[in-house]
């Protein structure tokens, strides 16, 4: 038994020291794997670093995400002064070109309403006049047209042969009342299907209006016709249309022509006296005088003014006196004013003389009444003494 127990554990010794031999390997082995792990990391590897934003706090999150509107503020806090100048006139310029261009639709929207007429008209239309004669009258004025239809204006067949011949469109210039399709507006409707001499227009009457109705009158013959010339006269005035055929023959080359007696009146102040101009303070002190301009009795203005109104309608300012506001929509464009005192002479034995010497006036009427006193009854005898001739118009060449 004893040499037996002492057999088993002789054995047991053997095996414990084999089991001890491995252990001292395994330890070995794992020395020597960390050791060249340590040597591999620090050859090839790189330290294990932890990113900032993983680690930032919420604020400085919100730091960095605010830090680009910073920037951008500076920058444009840096931007040149110049440049935002620069983008400012720009822009103005763009605005500029728009308002042309809605003006010139407006414009080209005008011609296309009026092209909606007969054909016989629509055939006019597309030819090229001499000029255009407006005759500025009011719904009062019954007996003012029938002394010009009985003296110096053709009526009927001759007025049409007028246009066709000699290029020459002469109508009596009306807008409508205040109440549309009333009395006064049935009464023009009603001459103008005997006469057919009367230009409408889209305007209502009144006599503090006349410079808005000038503008129309301009804006509407413009698209309605293709003339040379454009004529505003009033219907006390007596007229040689040949004498007015001459004279705007002597102007037809020109571009920018404005033709009138030329005058530069007094700027009344004073409430309630006639031709009152309530922004006399625009012309500096008491006394002065306005610009330059045409009397509004009879002027003509070329193609190129009548188009620029038309064009420019909304922007012109308008004056009390249409005369004055005419005027002064040509203040500042190369504009040749023309002075023609054949324009404005005066009724007989002035104009009588002058026809006698071989002289005939244009345009005759009386300063003192802003055309022939008493017209209806004296335009016979101004014709009969002034008139040059019922034939003239027949016989002179434009």
């Amino acid at each position: 038994m004893g040499l037996m127990y002492g057999t088993k554990q002789s054995h047991k010794l053997s095996s414990g020291a084999g089991a001890g031999v491995s252990t001292r390997w395994v330890t070995f082995f794992c020395i020597v794997s960390f050791c060249f792990g340590v040597i591999f990391i620090n050859r090839f590897g790189s330290p294990i670093r932890i990113k900032r934003d993983e680690v930032s706090s919420p604020l400085e999150k919100q730091q960095e995400l605010l830090q680009p509107v910073i920037d951008c503020e500076k920058k444009d806090a840096s931007v040149d002064v110049g440049d935002i100048f620069s983008q400012v006139s720009r822009t103005h310029d763009v605005i500029m070109t728009l308002d042309k261009t809605i003006s010139s639709l407006e414009t080209q929207l005008a011609s296309a309403r009026s092209a909606k007429k007969p054909v016989s008209e629509e055939l006019n239309e597309r030819q090229k006049f001499f000029f255009v004669m407006g005759i500025m009258t009011a719904f009062s004025s019954r007996k003012r047209r029938e002394s010009i239809r009985e003296t110096w204006m053709p009526k009927g067949k001759d007025l049409l042969r007028l246009e066709k011949e000699k290029g020459i469109i002469i109508r009596f210039v009306i807008g409508h009342s205040a109440t549309p399709d009333g009395l006064l507006d049935h009464a023009i409707n009603v001459e103008d299907r005997q006469h057919e001499d009367f230009l409408r227009l889209d305007h209502v009457e009144g006599y503090h209006e006349l410079s808005s109705k000038t503008q129309i009158y301009f804006s509407t013959a413009a698209a309605r016709w293709d003339a040379d010339f454009y004529i505003k006269v009033d219907d006390d005035v007596h007229i040689n249309l040949g004498m007015i055929g001459s004279t705007l023959l002597r102007h037809r080359s020109k571009p920018r022509v404005y033709i009138g007696c030329m005058k530069s009146g007094p700027v009344l102040a004073q409430k309630g006296v006639k031709y009152h101009e309530p922004e006399y303070w625009k012309f500096g002190e008491d006394g002065n005088k306005y610009f330059r301009h045409a009397t509004g009795q009879i002027y003509a203005i070329s193609k190129d003014l009548a188009t620029y109104i038309s064009v420019n309608r909304h922007m012109l300012h308008k004056y009390a006196n249409e005369d004055v506001s005419l005027g002064s929509w040509f203040i500042g464009l190369d504009v040749e004013h023309i002075d023609d005192r054949s324009l404005c002479c005066q009724t007989p034995p002035d104009c009588e003389w002058k026809t006698q010497a071989g002289n005939s006036c244009a345009a005759s009427f009386d300063w003192s009444c802003s055309g022939i006193c008493k017209s209806v009854e004296r335009m016979k005898e101004v014709h009969q003494l002034c008139g040059e001739g019922d034939e003239a118009i027949w016989h002179t060449s434009f």
